[in-house]
């Protein structure tokens, strides 16, 4: 399937679409950004890994042998990108009065049942920042080897300048060096270093930290940039195919990740790089201490002060599949609202497809319709607009249910296979109710059904009207026809 199809992908280093060329025939090798497990993983960051989730259903979908790499980082991510403040989890962990492993094992744990909530596939690998020390060490030897990391006060410096004269460092992002080094503000610590632009390979520890590795340079911890260099080349090469993180994480993380592999191997590290949009709420961008901030369990249980009833996980996902990865979506109670009957009405129309009736010929055409639809996906993983394609087929269905257009047995065979495709393999939707749900739902409707139609005989028009009414209010609708009542989500 994968010579059929012409994938584009939108390559933040070049600001372009481009055609997706492996490195390797049919193989994929993917690294994305994981979570610093110090607290509740929030919803801006479940965007980004819905996001890669969809790239690499779809990746998979097209037949590519895929390895995903997604990074826990439980060590060496400092309060400040500038090399300064406390480890984030040993931070955590002093106020909570815990080892800061368990602090560590704690949102790792919450991280992974938050994925599951939203059928997020588990990475192919999913290695630790702690797990990889000594790979670590070993590539900080090879950057000082190559003249392009210092020692300083038992630290080690990648030294941006130096590298900047051979390289490009703000290749990512866009930046120029001299207008980076003019807008740096002086910090405690900064001292250390050659330049203001340097970053940290290696922390030494002070005697109060409490993570602490022993290395050639005295006690210490690695820098955060680092740990991504290492588990990517480690497990995907040198060189690998795509890059992705959440669009915040381009200057610094990821411009210092380049310039690390670059130091270290003397190639660029990769050939797709990709980055997801914001995440904003009612408007505004996340944040804690404004308030505006909800966590994925909040909206899902409804214990929150910004939207007036629970949604489901499922409801979530194709709320945040709605808007491609790459633009800003906001999230307010009537976006939700919204996607959620949308969502309804998709998952009710696709659960009775098995009840189109079979004609000897079809008169629409599958086949463009199923072309469409990839034609979406190959455009940068377009989801919204394949969301559209499926709506398409929703009227489709319909009109083959009520006779104005008709399909054949074996295009309905494929209508359906596609349409499982797209909508369970590709978008990770699934039905929000298990089959003992839908059959326990379809027997409390179809009752309230024969009570509607008894008022209704019995001239009780206002009964008949609150069922109807009662129903919709709840998200079902009800359609009467020559044949009965029938209803949908």
């Amino acid at each position: 399937m994968i010579e059929k199809h012409n994938l584009q992908i939108y390559n933040s280093h070049s600001g372009e679409k481009e055609k997706f060329e492996t490195l390797h025939p049919n193989f994929v090798g993917m690294y994305v950004c994981g979570p610093t497990v110090y607290s509740n993983v929030h919803l801006g960051n479940m965007r980004t890994f819905l996001s890669f989730d969809l790239v690499f259903r779809y990746l998979k979908h097209l037949g590519y042998k895929v390895r995903y790499v997604r990074n826990i980082t439980d060590v060496g991510h400092l309060e400040s990108d500038a090399d300064e403040g406390e480890d984030k989890i040993s931070k955590k962990a002093r106020i909570e009065q815990l080892e800061p492993m368990e602090i560590v094992q704690e949102y790792t744990t919450d991280f992974h049942e938050v994925n599951a909530l939203f059928n997020i596939q588990p990475p192919s690998i999913e290695p630790t920042a702690t797990g990889h020390l000594i790979e670590q060490i070993e590539i900080i030897k090879r950057i000082i080897d190559r003249g392009l990391a210092y020692e300083s006060n038992g630290s080690i410096y990648f030294d941006v300048i130096k590298y900047n004269q051979t390289h490009d460092y703000g290749e990512l992002s866009k930046r120029n060096i001299e207008d980076l080094i003019a807008n740096t503000r002086t910090l405690d610590g900064q001292a250390e270093k050659k330049n203001s632009q340097d970053f940290a390979l290696w922390k030494k520890a002070s005697p109060e930290h409490i993570m602490r590795w022993p290395s050639p340079w005295g006690d210490g911890f690695p820098g955060w940039h680092l740990e991504c260099t290492v588990m990517s080349t480690k497990y995907l090469g040198e060189t690998f195919d795509i890059h992705g993180g959440g669009m915040d994480l381009k200057f610094p993380h990821h411009e210092c990740e380049i310039a690390q592999a670059k130091g270290a191997y003397g190639k660029n590290p990769v050939r797709y790089w990709m980055h997801t949009n914001m995440l904003t709420m009612n408007g505004q961008k996340m944040s804690k201490s404004t308030g505006n901030t909800i966590l994925p369990r909040e909206l899902i249980s409804g214990d929150n002060n910004f939207f007036e009833k629970a949604f489901d996980p499922m409801v979530i996902r194709f709320f945040m599949l709605q808007a491609h990865y790459r633009s800003v979506l906001d999230l307010s109670n009537e976006a939700v609202l919204a996607s959620e009957k949308g969502y309804q009405r998709l998952m009710a129309t696709y659960t009775r497809m098995a009840e189109m009736p079979v004609s000897e010929e079809s008169t629409f055409d599958l086949q463009e319709w199923t072309k469409a639809c990839y034609a979406k996906m190959d455009d940068d993983f377009n989801s919204p607009m394949l969301i559209a394609e499926l709506f398409e087929a929703v009227k489709i269905i319909n009109q083959i249910n009520e006779g104005s257009l008709k399909i054949n047995e074996q295009d309905k065979a494929i209508f359906k296979t596609k349409m499982k495709e797209f909508i369970e393999d590709v978008l990770g939707l699934k039905p929000i109710l298990n089959e003992a749900g839908n059959q326990k739902l379809t027997q409390a409707v179809e009752l309230l059904i024969e009570l509607r139609d008894q008022a209704r005989a019995n001239k009780d028009f206002i009964t008949s009207d609150q069922i109807r009414d009662k129903l919709k209010h709840a998200g079902i609708q009800l359609k009467d026809g020559k044949d009965g009542t029938i209803f949908s989500l």
